[in-house]
Parts: structure tokens; C-alpha cells; sequence
């Protein structure tokens, strides 16, 4: 079945949205590939451009949970508004740093770390604004439509990214970037505006834990929140894509390398009506994550560039599929006054494996080299995503709301967990 359009054509604000945030997410990663390309080109270390993982993960942990409180306390659309504008700003800030005749790598951790921050404000007033944008019978294709919306900036934007850098520079590729938030904030601004509850409780401690006792009573939350955590964890294998584009072709294969997940979960969202059959939503996510880290194994394996590629993108539609999974437990579970901070929540848990994940590949391919890295982050991850089903039997047997266990209806794996 291919992906329902519908929500676009009905919808003018979630059109206008959906529009803003593609061009502004194609920017971004150029940004996403610009950053660690340049930081390996000033200090030639894997470990470093690791470390950048930790330091936009530091302040994202700071500012998510209170971004999400936010976006349910005020006006979603202008907490987005204010948060376009910072990150255009930091964006005007590389393009600068990019255009001197030696750039600091000092200030690209200082702006990533910015940036990371506004974004913890940013996502969850997205993340919360989006389905009260349309009806709730379009929550299913407005999943798909954004992971469409994110796997075609992700391809075209870092294959463009390489190109952009081998032929006009950093600071051209940032700029890019640069207009991309300009766009997007044009858009939202033509949006209606999306005021809080009447209910809705003030921004604090109180507002927050509320919503952490809300996702901490869910299994099939904290499920998808700790699959994905320890799938990214161990096999998130970008830090290190500038040292093996190194030697397959330089800032052109890091363009392809960076791209190549993003193809193979393009392809399985276009055919991705055949999610809606699947009521088993906690062992889809299970068994997409393992295979995640099958075919990481196998590119830690791969002895060429166009094998390395495949390899991602496999990976990359594993991923997507458990995306998928985990964004559909989401919408069909969370109530309306709670969606902001439990953006907050789902924002943290899914930027805080891939970064750490990061992290981890650099530090251990400086130590241990970079086939091992992969290959040993892959093998772990596969451990890890099985054991979950094992220790969250609740988030293993999650179903579709209203379909009772033995209905006969489709499922997408048996009863029990794996050993």
C-alpha cells in the first residue's frame, strides 16, 4: 500500500508545516554532515568528532524536559517562532566561523551545543502542534508523511552536503542552512496561532514531574523509549564516517555514507500502508531494532564503498520501521495536555542514543579501529533489543488499542517474547 497524501490536501496549516520544516530539515543536514566533516578536517580524530555527541547531548538534557512543559503551557506556534529564529542565528554564527582563514573548533562546539539546546525547545512544540493540526482519523498518515518528510531531507540533503563542501566550501554550505530556517519561518508564521488548555498547567518542576509519573505508568512508552536508546547506543555509527569516507573518496562518499540510511527508510515509508495492519506495535519495534543491528554488523564487514551502502541502507529501513512503530504508539496513546512534555520525554530518549551512540563509535575506533567499532556496536545492539523483550514483556505484547489478544487479526510476531 503506498503512503495516504490525504492530510496534505485537506489540511492548509499542516501543509504549510509539513513545507517549512521539509526545507528547513534539508538545510539541517547539511548542516548534520557539514559539522563533522569540518571538525575532522581540523583535527583528523574520530574521537573528536565523537565528543561532539556529548556535548549536544549535555544541553538537550537540560532544556528538553523544560521545552516540552513549555510547548503545553503557551502557544505552541510562537514557541516554535522563537526557536526558529535562535537557530538561524547559530546557523548565521558557522557561516561566519566557516568564512575565516582558520576556524575555530572550539566555536562549532559552542554553537552545536546552542543549538541543541534551542532544539529541546523547539521539537516538543512541534512534536505537540502537528496533531492538532489534523483529524484524529489522519494520525497514522501524518506519521508516515513525516518520516517522509525527514528520510527526503535526509537523503538529499547530505549527498548535496558533499557536493556543496568538495566544490564551494563550508561557509557556503551553511548558508544554505541559513535560508532554509528563513523559509521555514515564513511558513509557520502563516499558520493559525495554537493556544494551550484552559486547564494547562504553569511551566515548573510540578509540570514536569507530572508528565515523567505519566510516561513512567506507561510499558508501551517506556518500551519505545528504551528499545531505541539501546539500538542507538551501541550502533549509531556516524562519528565515524569522515574517517572512512577518508579513504573511499573523501567529502563526496561522507555525502553518500550520510544519505544511505535515509534511502532505505524512504523506500520502506513509501510502501508503509502495510504498518496499519501490524497490531502488534511493541514486537514490531523489538524485531525492526535487531535488525538495525544485523545489518550494522554487516557493515562494519563491508569492503567497499558501494557494499557499505547497502548495508545502510538496510539499516537505515529497519530503523524507519521501528520509527514508525514507536511514533504510532505515541499518537494513539498520549493525551492532547500532555503531548508537549511527553515530546519532551520522547525528544530526549531518541537524540540521547544516537549521540551517545556517536560518541562511543569515535572513542573506539580510535582505540580499537573502525571495523570493529561498527561490527562490535552491531552485535551488542542485537544482544541488547532482544534482551528488552524479554525484561518489558508488557511493551512485547503492546497491541493496537481495541484489539484483543487471539482476534485472529494480523500481528506481526507470536505471543511470547524471545529467549
Amino acid at each position: 500500500m503506498l503512503i495516504d497524501l490525504s492530510p496534505l490536501r485537506r489540511h492548509r496549516d499542516f501543509r504549510l508545516v509539513f513545507i517549512g520544516q521539509l526545507v528547513s530539515a534539508f538545510g539541517s543536514f547539511l548542516t548534520f554532515v557539514a559539522l563533522p566533516v569540518q571538525l575532522y578536517e581540523l583535527t583528523h580524530s574520530s574521537a573528536i568528532v565523537g565528543l561532539l555527541g556529548v556535548v549536544q547531548l549535555l544541553p538537550l538534557a537540560c532544556t528538553a524536559l523544560w521545552g516540552g512543559a513549555l510547548a503545553d503551557a503557551m502557544d505552541r506556534r510562537r514557541v516554535l517562532l522563537g526557536a526558529e529564529a535562535l537557530l538561524m542565528l547559530g546557523s548565521l554564527a558557522l557561516v561566519t566561523n566557516a568564512s575565516l582563514a582558520q576556524p575555530s573548533a572550539v566555536l562549532i562546539f559552542a554553537v552545536a551545543a546552542l543549538m541543541s539546546a534551542v532544539d529541546g525547545f523547539h521539537r516538543p512544540a512541534l512534536e505537540s502542534l502537528t496533531p492538532r493540526l489534523v483529524a484524529a482519523e489522519d494520525l497514522a498518515a501524518v506519521s508516515a508523511l513525516s518520516s517522509l518528510r525527514f528520510t527526503t531531507a535526509s537523503i538529499a540533503g547530505p549527498a548535496l552536503a558533499g557536493l556543496c563542501i568538495a566544490r564551494f566550501g563550508m561557509a557556503f554550505t551553511f548558508a544554505i542552512d541559513l535560508a532554509s530556517y528563513a523559509i521555514s519561518f515564513a511558513a509557520l508564521s502563516m499558520i493559525r496561532g495554537m493556544p494551550p488548555a484552559e486547564q494547562a498547567p504553569a511551566v515548573g518542576l510540578s509540570s514536569i514531574a507530572e508528565g515523567l509519573r505519566y510516561a513512567a505508568a506507561r510499558p508501551e512508552l517506556i518500551g519505545t523509549y528504551v528499545v531505541d536508546i539501546v539500538a542507538m547506543s551501541f550502533a549509531m555509527p556516524l562519528a565515524v564516517f569522515p574517517a572512512l569516507a577518508a579513504g573511499w573518496g573523501g567529502s563526496t562518499a561522507a555525502g553518500y555514507l550520510y544519505s544511505a540510511m535515509s534511502v532505505g527508510g524512504l523506500a520502506l515509508t513509501l510502501f508503509s500502508g502495510w504498518t496499519a495492519k501490524v497490531h502488534r506495535r511493541g514486537a514490531a519495534v523489538v524485531i525492526a531494532a535487531a535488525l538495525w543491528g544485523a545489518a550494522i554488523v554487516a557493515l562494519g564487514f563491508a569492503p567497499s564503498l558501494p557494499v557499505a551502502l547497502l548495508c545502510l541502507a538496510l539499516a537505515g529501513a529497519a530503523d524507519m520501521a521501528s520509527g514508525l512503530f514507536r511514533m504510532t504508539i505515541w499518537n494513539e496513546t498520549i493525551p492532547g495536555h500532555l503531548r508537549g512534555r511527553m515530546a519532551g520525554i520522547e525528544q530526549l530518549s531518541y537524540m540521547s542514543g544516537p549521540l551517545l551512540g556517536n560518541a562511543r563509535a569515535g572513542f573506539m575506533a580510535e582505540r580499537f579501529g573502525i571495523a570493529r567499532s561498527i561490527a562490535g556496536g552491531g552485535m551488542v545492539c542485537v544482544i541488547g533489543v532482544l534482551a528488552c523483550a524479554r525484561w518489558l514483556p508488557a511493551f512485547w505484547r503492546y497491541r493496537k488499542p481495541g484489539t484483543p489478544a487471539g482476534s485472529g487479526k494480523p500481528t506481526c510476531a507470536g505471543p511470547d517474547p524471545p529467549a
